[in-house]
């Protein structure tokens, strides 16, 4: 089955640590991506942008409104996803708790809908 694991971290935290423990973070994420593409779970996965590049479009009423910003105003940002194959939701959560940022921020999984 496939999952989505959307990444959350707080961008000021992420942004202010020193050079050399974000050198070790980002090398985490080197290290945790080649361990899926090995094993067969990697599907696809990017980190994204800061959050203040996201729009967010809205349609009411027939009308098209896109702001600044991201959706909603939350502690954390979403920062990346991986998209992954595995057995079960268990399997999942293990492979979900090994991604570095599961240590600082959250990490939600969400079953994909496969449509027959």
């Amino acid at each position: 089955m496939r999952y989505l694991c959307l990444i959350y971290d707080d961008e000021a935290h992420i942004e202010g640590m020193p050079v050399a423990e974000l050198d070790a973070f980002v090398g985490e994420y080197v290290i945790f991506t080649e361990d899926l593409k090995r094993n067969g779970h990697f599907l696809g996965g990017e980190p994204l942008l800061p959050s203040q590049t996201a729009t967010t479009v809205r349609v009411r009423n027939g009308k098209t409104v896109a702001a600044t910003g991201p959706a909603a105003d939350t502690p954390e940002q979403l920062g990346g996803y991986y998209l992954i194959e595995a057995g079960d939701l268990d399997d999942a959560i293990q492979i979900a708790a090994r991604i570095p940022s599961a240590r600082l921020g959250s990490i939600e999984i969400r079953p994909v809908r496969e449509y027959t």
